[in-house]
Protein backbone atom coordinates (compact mmCIF):
# COMPACT_ATOMS: atom_id res chain seq x y z
CA UNK A 1 0.00 0.00 0.00
CA UNK A 2 1.53 3.36 -0.96
CA UNK A 3 2.41 5.58 1.98
CA UNK A 4 2.97 9.31 1.94
CA UNK A 5 5.03 10.64 4.86
CA UNK A 6 3.39 14.03 4.38
CA UNK A 7 -0.06 12.57 5.12
CA UNK A 8 0.41 9.82 7.72
CA UNK A 9 -2.47 7.40 8.19
CA UNK A 10 -4.41 7.43 11.43
CA UNK A 11 -3.58 4.41 13.52
CA UNK A 12 -6.49 2.27 14.72
CA UNK A 13 -6.59 0.30 17.94
CA UNK A 14 -5.92 -2.92 16.03
CA UNK A 15 -2.45 -1.59 15.24
CA UNK A 16 -1.58 -1.37 18.92
CA UNK A 17 -0.69 -4.76 20.32
CA UNK A 18 -0.52 -3.37 23.86
CA UNK A 19 -2.78 -0.61 25.27
CA UNK A 20 0.19 0.68 27.28
CA UNK A 21 2.14 1.70 24.14
CA UNK A 22 1.22 5.33 24.90
CA UNK A 23 0.88 6.46 28.50
CA UNK A 24 -0.50 9.86 29.46
CA UNK A 25 -0.33 11.67 32.79
CA UNK A 26 -2.58 14.72 32.96
CA UNK A 27 -1.27 17.14 35.56
CA UNK A 28 -2.75 20.34 36.93
CA UNK A 29 -1.21 22.54 34.23
CA UNK A 30 0.79 20.18 32.02
CA UNK A 31 0.81 16.77 30.37
CA UNK A 32 3.44 14.00 30.35
CA UNK A 33 3.36 11.49 27.48
CA UNK A 34 5.43 8.30 27.34
CA UNK A 35 5.66 6.48 24.00
CA UNK A 36 7.02 2.95 23.61
CA UNK A 37 9.54 2.95 20.79
CA UNK A 38 7.96 -0.28 19.55
CA UNK A 39 4.60 1.48 19.66
CA UNK A 40 3.07 -0.48 16.79
CA UNK A 41 4.41 -3.84 18.02
CA UNK A 42 6.04 -4.54 14.67
CA UNK A 43 9.64 -4.63 15.83
CA UNK A 44 10.41 -1.24 14.27
CA UNK A 45 11.88 1.04 16.95
CA UNK A 46 10.67 4.62 16.57
CA UNK A 47 13.50 7.15 16.57
CA UNK A 48 13.17 10.58 18.26
CA UNK A 49 13.37 12.32 14.88
CA UNK A 50 10.34 10.38 13.60
CA UNK A 51 7.71 11.40 16.14
CA UNK A 52 6.33 14.71 17.45
CA UNK A 53 3.64 15.86 19.86
CA UNK A 54 1.93 18.75 18.11
CA UNK A 55 5.24 19.69 16.47
CA UNK A 56 7.27 19.32 19.69
CA UNK A 57 10.12 16.80 19.71
CA UNK A 58 10.74 14.40 22.62
CA UNK A 59 12.40 15.97 25.64
CA UNK A 60 13.99 12.73 26.75
CA UNK A 61 14.60 9.05 26.07
CA UNK A 62 14.91 6.05 28.39
CA UNK A 63 16.82 3.36 26.45
CA UNK A 64 16.49 0.83 29.28
CA UNK A 65 12.69 0.96 29.03
CA UNK A 66 12.56 1.75 25.34
CA UNK A 67 10.42 4.87 25.76
CA UNK A 68 10.41 8.43 24.45
CA UNK A 69 9.21 11.25 26.73
CA UNK A 70 7.18 14.37 25.93
CA UNK A 71 6.27 17.14 28.38
CA UNK A 72 4.08 20.12 27.49
CA UNK A 73 2.03 22.83 29.13
CA UNK A 74 -1.69 22.36 28.53
CA UNK A 75 -1.73 25.30 26.10
CA UNK A 76 1.52 24.23 24.39
CA UNK A 77 2.60 21.90 21.58
CA UNK A 78 -0.32 22.73 19.29
CA UNK A 79 -3.03 21.67 21.74
CA UNK A 80 -6.67 22.51 21.09
CA UNK A 81 -9.23 23.26 23.81
CA UNK A 82 -12.82 22.00 23.69
CA UNK A 83 -15.30 23.17 26.33
CA UNK A 84 -18.20 20.89 27.28
CA UNK A 85 -19.04 19.79 30.83
CA UNK A 86 -15.26 19.43 30.98
CA UNK A 87 -12.23 21.29 29.67
CA UNK A 88 -10.70 18.94 27.09
CA UNK A 89 -7.13 19.58 25.91
CA UNK A 90 -6.27 17.57 22.79
CA UNK A 91 -2.75 16.93 21.57
CA UNK A 92 -1.78 15.14 18.34
CA UNK A 93 0.98 12.55 18.41
CA UNK A 94 2.32 12.14 14.85
CA UNK A 95 4.66 9.34 13.79
CA UNK A 96 6.20 9.65 10.31
CA UNK A 97 8.67 6.80 9.64
CA UNK A 98 11.90 7.74 7.91
CA UNK A 99 13.66 5.65 5.30
CA UNK A 100 15.60 2.68 6.65
CA UNK A 101 19.28 3.54 6.59
CA UNK A 102 20.12 5.08 3.25
CA UNK A 103 17.21 3.39 1.49
CA UNK A 104 13.94 5.05 0.50
CA UNK A 105 11.82 2.28 2.05
CA UNK A 106 9.99 1.92 5.35
CA UNK A 107 8.47 -1.12 7.04
CA UNK A 108 6.01 0.62 9.27
CA UNK A 109 2.77 2.52 8.94
CA UNK A 110 2.66 6.13 10.00
CA UNK A 111 0.31 6.94 12.83
CA UNK A 112 -1.70 9.84 14.19
CA UNK A 113 -2.91 9.44 17.76
CA UNK A 114 -4.96 11.98 19.69
CA UNK A 115 -4.04 12.46 23.34
CA UNK A 116 -6.67 14.08 25.58
CA UNK A 117 -6.72 15.50 29.10
CA UNK A 118 -10.14 16.11 30.68
CA UNK A 119 -10.74 18.50 33.58
CA UNK A 120 -14.15 18.99 35.21
CA UNK A 121 -15.12 22.63 35.34
CA UNK A 122 -17.49 24.81 37.36
CA UNK A 123 -20.66 25.65 35.47
CA UNK A 124 -24.43 25.80 35.51
CA UNK A 125 -26.01 22.47 34.70
CA UNK A 126 -29.47 21.74 33.34
CA UNK A 127 -30.57 18.13 32.81
CA UNK A 128 -33.01 15.51 34.06
CA UNK A 129 -30.48 13.88 36.37
CA UNK A 130 -28.81 15.19 39.47
CA UNK A 131 -25.42 16.40 38.30
CA UNK A 132 -22.75 17.44 40.78
CA UNK A 133 -21.16 20.81 40.97
CA UNK A 134 -17.41 20.88 41.59
CA UNK A 135 -15.87 23.73 43.53
CA UNK A 136 -12.49 24.34 45.14
CA UNK A 137 -12.10 23.04 48.70
CA UNK A 138 -9.32 25.47 49.48
CA UNK A 139 -7.17 27.88 47.54
CA UNK A 140 -4.17 25.55 47.68
CA UNK A 141 -5.82 22.33 46.51
CA UNK A 142 -4.87 20.62 43.25
CA UNK A 143 -7.06 20.15 40.18
CA UNK A 144 -7.67 16.50 41.08
CA UNK A 145 -9.20 17.44 44.44
CA UNK A 146 -12.70 18.70 43.74
CA UNK A 147 -15.90 18.45 45.75
CA UNK A 148 -18.84 16.60 44.24
CA UNK A 149 -22.17 17.39 45.87
CA UNK A 150 -25.24 15.25 45.25
CA UNK A 151 -28.89 15.38 46.33
CA UNK A 152 -30.93 12.25 45.57
CA UNK A 153 -34.35 10.78 46.26
CA UNK A 154 -33.84 7.38 47.92
CA UNK A 155 -35.90 4.20 48.41
CA UNK A 156 -37.60 3.46 51.73
CA UNK A 157 -34.58 1.46 52.97
CA UNK A 158 -32.11 4.14 51.78
CA UNK A 159 -30.10 1.58 49.81
CA UNK A 160 -30.83 2.76 46.26
CA UNK A 161 -31.83 5.89 44.40
CA UNK A 162 -35.61 5.86 43.99
CA UNK A 163 -36.65 4.81 40.49
CA UNK A 164 -40.05 6.54 40.59
CA UNK A 165 -40.46 10.26 41.22
CA UNK A 166 -44.23 10.12 41.92
CA UNK A 167 -45.45 11.12 45.38
CA UNK A 168 -48.84 11.81 46.96
CA UNK A 169 -49.81 13.98 49.89
CA UNK A 170 -49.10 11.94 52.99
CA UNK A 171 -45.98 10.38 51.48
CA UNK A 172 -42.55 10.92 52.97
CA UNK A 173 -39.65 11.87 50.71
CA UNK A 174 -36.30 10.31 51.60
CA UNK A 175 -33.67 12.83 50.49
CA UNK A 176 -29.97 12.08 50.77
CA UNK A 177 -27.28 14.75 50.51
CA UNK A 178 -23.71 13.62 49.97
CA UNK A 179 -20.27 14.94 49.13
CA UNK A 180 -17.35 13.13 47.50
CA UNK A 181 -13.82 14.38 46.93
CA UNK A 182 -10.94 12.54 45.31
CA UNK A 183 -7.58 12.29 47.06
CA UNK A 184 -8.67 14.17 50.16
CA UNK A 185 -9.47 13.50 53.80
CA UNK A 186 -13.13 12.68 54.65
CA UNK A 187 -15.71 15.47 54.64
CA UNK A 188 -18.97 16.07 56.51
CA UNK A 189 -21.91 17.35 54.44
CA UNK A 190 -24.69 19.67 55.62
CA UNK A 191 -27.97 20.98 54.20
CA UNK A 192 -27.60 24.68 54.98
CA UNK A 193 -31.00 25.87 53.74
CA UNK A 194 -34.00 24.84 51.63
CA UNK A 195 -36.84 26.94 50.23
CA UNK A 196 -39.93 26.06 48.18
CA UNK A 197 -41.34 28.50 45.60
CA UNK A 198 -43.68 28.48 42.62
CA UNK A 199 -41.01 30.03 40.40
CA UNK A 200 -37.27 29.34 39.94
CA UNK A 201 -36.49 32.64 41.68
CA UNK A 202 -35.88 31.79 45.34
CA UNK A 203 -36.96 35.30 46.37
CA UNK A 204 -40.39 35.02 44.71
CA UNK A 205 -43.63 34.75 46.69
CA UNK A 206 -45.26 32.68 47.97
CA UNK A 207 -42.22 30.93 49.38
CA UNK A 208 -41.74 28.38 52.15
CA UNK A 209 -38.34 28.07 53.84
CA UNK A 210 -38.27 24.74 55.69
CA UNK A 211 -34.52 24.57 56.39
CA UNK A 212 -32.70 27.71 57.50
CA UNK A 213 -30.57 29.31 60.19
CA UNK A 214 -27.62 27.17 59.07
CA UNK A 215 -29.24 23.73 59.13
CA UNK A 216 -32.39 24.00 61.28
CA UNK A 217 -35.21 21.89 59.77
CA UNK A 218 -38.29 23.82 60.91
CA UNK A 219 -41.05 22.02 58.99
CA UNK A 220 -42.04 19.79 61.93
CA UNK A 221 -42.20 22.75 64.31
CA UNK A 222 -44.25 24.92 61.95
CA UNK A 223 -46.63 22.30 60.50
CA UNK A 224 -46.48 19.38 62.95
CA UNK A 225 -45.09 17.12 60.22
CA UNK A 226 -42.75 14.13 60.56
CA UNK A 227 -39.96 15.92 58.67
CA UNK A 228 -36.54 15.33 60.22
CA UNK A 229 -32.84 14.75 59.71
CA UNK A 230 -32.02 11.14 60.55
CA UNK A 231 -29.05 10.33 62.82
CA UNK A 232 -25.96 10.42 60.61
CA UNK A 233 -24.64 6.97 59.61
CA UNK A 234 -21.90 8.09 57.23
CA UNK A 235 -19.85 11.25 57.62
CA UNK A 236 -20.16 12.27 53.95
CA UNK A 237 -23.94 11.68 53.79
CA UNK A 238 -26.95 13.32 55.43
CA UNK A 239 -30.46 11.86 55.25
CA UNK A 240 -33.56 14.04 55.47
CA UNK A 241 -37.21 12.96 55.53
CA UNK A 242 -39.72 15.51 54.25
CA UNK A 243 -43.50 15.18 54.17
CA UNK A 244 -44.87 15.92 50.68
CA UNK A 245 -46.77 19.22 50.44
CA UNK A 246 -48.27 21.79 48.10
CA UNK A 247 -49.13 25.49 48.30
CA UNK A 248 -52.73 26.16 49.35
CA UNK A 249 -55.13 28.11 47.16
CA UNK A 250 -52.77 27.83 44.20
CA UNK A 251 -53.68 26.43 40.81
CA UNK A 252 -50.10 26.46 39.52
CA UNK A 253 -48.78 22.92 39.28
CA UNK A 254 -45.04 23.43 39.71
CA UNK A 255 -43.08 23.82 42.92
CA UNK A 256 -39.38 24.62 42.93
CA UNK A 257 -37.36 23.46 45.94
CA UNK A 258 -33.88 24.96 46.27
CA UNK A 259 -31.36 23.62 48.81
CA UNK A 260 -27.87 24.86 49.59
CA UNK A 261 -25.33 22.16 50.53
CA UNK A 262 -21.96 22.69 52.15
CA UNK A 263 -19.18 20.58 53.65
CA UNK A 264 -16.51 20.75 56.33
CA UNK A 265 -13.64 18.50 57.29
CA UNK A 266 -14.90 15.37 59.05
CA UNK A 267 -12.60 16.10 61.98
CA UNK A 268 -14.33 19.45 62.56
CA UNK A 269 -17.11 19.15 65.13
CA UNK A 270 -20.59 20.50 64.39
CA UNK A 271 -21.12 24.12 65.41
CA UNK A 272 -23.96 26.67 65.11
CA UNK A 273 -23.04 27.40 61.46
CA UNK A 274 -22.44 23.74 60.50
CA UNK A 275 -25.21 21.53 61.83
CA UNK A 276 -28.24 19.37 60.99
CA UNK A 277 -31.03 19.96 63.53
CA UNK A 278 -34.57 18.54 63.70
CA UNK A 279 -37.52 19.55 65.88
CA UNK A 280 -39.41 17.68 68.53
CA UNK A 281 -37.03 19.04 71.01
CA UNK A 282 -34.16 20.37 68.93
CA UNK A 283 -31.67 17.57 68.25
CA UNK A 284 -28.61 17.15 66.04
CA UNK A 285 -28.07 14.40 63.47
CA UNK A 286 -24.48 14.30 64.73
CA UNK A 287 -25.44 13.91 68.39
CA UNK A 288 -24.22 17.36 69.48
CA UNK A 289 -27.63 18.67 70.49
CA UNK A 290 -26.20 21.80 72.10
CA UNK A 291 -25.39 23.26 68.65
CA UNK A 292 -29.15 23.37 67.99
CA UNK A 293 -29.80 25.75 70.88
CA UNK A 294 -29.87 28.73 68.55
CA UNK A 295 -32.52 27.32 66.17
CA UNK A 296 -35.30 29.28 67.91
CA UNK A 297 -33.35 32.53 67.63
CA UNK A 298 -30.38 33.33 65.38
CA UNK A 299 -27.31 31.20 64.73
CA UNK A 300 -25.21 34.08 63.40
CA UNK A 301 -21.92 34.76 65.15
CA UNK A 302 -21.47 38.47 65.81
CA UNK A 303 -18.61 39.99 63.86
CA UNK A 304 -18.06 36.94 61.70
CA UNK A 305 -18.79 36.63 58.01
CA UNK A 306 -20.76 33.42 57.58
CA UNK A 307 -21.89 33.98 54.01
CA UNK A 308 -19.65 31.09 53.00
CA UNK A 309 -18.58 28.09 55.11
CA UNK A 310 -15.23 28.76 56.75
CA UNK A 311 -13.04 25.99 58.13
CA UNK A 312 -9.63 25.24 59.47
CA UNK A 313 -8.02 25.15 56.02
CA UNK A 314 -9.68 28.02 54.19
CA UNK A 315 -12.80 28.36 52.08
CA UNK A 316 -14.74 25.14 51.72
CA UNK A 317 -17.20 24.07 49.07
CA UNK A 318 -20.90 24.69 48.68
CA UNK A 319 -23.49 24.04 45.99
CA UNK A 320 -27.04 25.21 45.38
CA UNK A 321 -29.48 22.62 44.01
CA UNK A 322 -32.97 23.41 42.69
CA UNK A 323 -35.61 20.72 42.16
CA UNK A 324 -38.84 21.12 40.21
CA UNK A 325 -41.96 19.40 41.54
CA UNK A 326 -45.09 19.17 39.43
CA UNK A 327 -48.54 18.35 40.77
CA UNK A 328 -50.02 15.30 39.08
CA UNK A 329 -53.61 15.05 37.90
CA UNK A 330 -54.55 12.28 40.32
CA UNK A 331 -54.98 12.68 44.04
CA UNK A 332 -52.78 15.72 44.46
CA UNK A 333 -49.61 13.73 43.92
CA UNK A 334 -46.28 15.13 42.86
CA UNK A 335 -43.74 14.26 40.22
CA UNK A 336 -40.18 15.32 40.97
CA UNK A 337 -38.46 16.33 37.74
CA UNK A 338 -34.76 16.45 38.63
CA UNK A 339 -32.67 18.49 37.80
CA UNK A 340 -33.96 21.98 37.20
CA UNK A 341 -30.85 23.98 38.11
CA UNK A 342 -27.54 23.62 39.85
CA UNK A 343 -25.32 26.58 40.44
CA UNK A 344 -22.29 27.47 42.47
CA UNK A 345 -22.82 28.92 45.91
CA UNK A 346 -19.70 30.37 47.49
Amino acid sequence: VPFSPATPRSVFSSFLAQPSAVKVECREDSVLVEVQQDMLSNGQMIQPSEITLGGCVPVGQDPSRGVLLFVSELHGCGSTLTVTDSLIYTFTLVYVPEGLGSTPIVRSHGAVINVECHYLRRLNVSSNAVMPTWVPYSAAMSAEERLMFSLQLMTDNWELERASNIYFLGDVLNIEASVVVANHQPLRVFVDSCVATLEPDVTSVPRYAFVGNYGCLTDAKVTGSRSQFLPRKQINKLQMQLDAFRFSQETRSSIYITCVLKATMASKRADPQHKACSYSVWGSADGDDQVCGCCDSSCNVKGRNVAAPIGEQGVQGGAEHTFLWRASAEGGGYVAVRKSKSQLNR
